[in-house]
């Protein structure tokens, strides 16, 4: 008697994982492993900052994704997906800081949402504004990095926001290769106390893939007031990202994205400065081989209403970018790459490759011009 209400008690505990498991057999384990050698230098400025060979890890990551039929044409998703540092196994960048996009899990793109005839709605940890679809995949999916200005950052303006916690987006059905989102962050959680909540961040993103590829971005990031209630002069920064590309041929396409950028409160002056960039693209492929070029540039910026502070901040604000570079594919989830990238500064520029962690040093002193070649194998699976 105890042996049969011993197999009937084992026997109830294993159904409902068994039952779980059935019903979630769409599951997917899924990542990514990108690892190469570079060479990281950049000359110029104030301090040099040295050449140096590195081991590097850019975007590896590991992740479960899935999804429910719920009947009625309504389906639930999820994902969770984290960053790995497959070079040094820790948190940390290049540049020895703390990586955000390692370091604990679902450090990446994880969300849990709905999706049916009304479109998508997700909650989470999402990767906004910054990235350009099939627009340009040479910084996101092909190598170690592309040029700087691809991120929609410039070099004395930043991003309105990149990968975006606490997210809730909205996106509609595609129509006719269209499709558009709405998102929304309130970064008041982040609040310290007694400060004030009315952070927060705003966004539309369109898509259209025909006989063109198009993504369009627009964005507002308010910075919070301070703890009196009273204007602090927080700097909002509001953006625009355009990017059009023609795919002319099965692997080949070229592109062009325009970025758009305005910062208020600027300086002792507290300016409204603007900045304005844009990044061309091409790729290609030749049986195995793949070779990429690009060029990215910022333009001076704008807005500065005092002759010294113009002098110092928006005068000789300039960078210009360039990336060539080549990937053998060995198949279609494996490729090994070669890339030159450089990126030249005017005298108040500073920009760099801060794309997860990848520079050398936190900030690089103004004027300074980095410069990286690399070797790397990148692997999906």
């Amino acid at each position: 008697m105890q042996k049969k209400l011993m197999a009937l008690a084992v026997a109830g505990a294993l159904s409902a994982p068994v039952a779980a498991f059935a019903q979630a057999s769409n599951v997917q384990i899924y990542g990514r492993a990108n690892v190469g050698v570079d060479n990281y230098q950049a000359n110029g400025g104030t301090t040099d900052v040295k050449s140096r060979m590195r081991v590097f890890d850019q975007g590896s990551r590991l992740g479960v994704r899935g999804s429910e039929d719920l009947g009625g044409g309504l389906k639930a998703l999820f994902q969770i997906e984290s960053g790995v540092n497959i070079d040094t196994g820790s948190l940390n960048g290049q540049s020895g800081a703390a990586n955000a996009s390692t370091g604990s899990f679902a450090s990446r793109d994880s969300y849990v949402g709905l999706e049916g005839g009304f479109g998508r709605i997700q909650f989470g940890r999402l990767a906004l504004w910054y990235t350009n679809g099939v627009v340009e995949q040479i910084t996101s999916n092909y190598v170690n990095i592309g040029v700087p200005e691809n991120a929609g950052a410039l070099s004395k303006i930043k991003q309105p926001l990149t990968r975006q916690s606490n997210v809730v987006l909205y996106t509609t059905p595609t129509f006719g290769g269209f499709n558009a989102g709405l998102y929304y962050s309130p970064t008041s959680e982040n609040a310290v106390a007694g400060a004030s909540t009315d952070g927060k961040i705003t966004g539309v993103v369109a898509n259209y893939s025909g006989v063109v590829n198009v993504k369009a971005d627009w964005a507002k990031s308010k910075v919070r007031t301070a703890a009196t209630g009273l204007d602090a002069a927080p700097n909002d920064i509001t953006g625009l990202k355009v990017g059009v590309g023609y795919p002319y041929a099965p692997g080949g396409q070229v592109s062009l994205i325009f970025i758009g950028l305005e910062q208020t409160n600027q300086f002792a002056t507290l300016d409204k400065v603007k900045q304005r960039g844009f990044v061309v693209t091409w790729e290609h492929v030749f049986g195995n081989i793949q070779p990429l070029a690009q060029y990215g540039r910022s333009n001076k910026a704008t807005g500065c209403s005092d002759g010294a502070v113009a002098a110092a901040n928006c005068d000789d604000s300039e960078s210009t970018s360039i990336m060539v570079g080549a990937r053998y594919l060995l198949s279609k989830r494996t490729a090994a790459y070669v890339t030159y990238n450089k990126t030249t500064n005017k005298a108040n520029a500073a920009l760099d490759y801060t794309s997860a962690g990848y520079n050398a040093l936190a900030t690089i002193p103004n004027g300074a011009d980095p410069r990286i070649w690399a070797v790397g194998i990148l692997h999906n699976f």
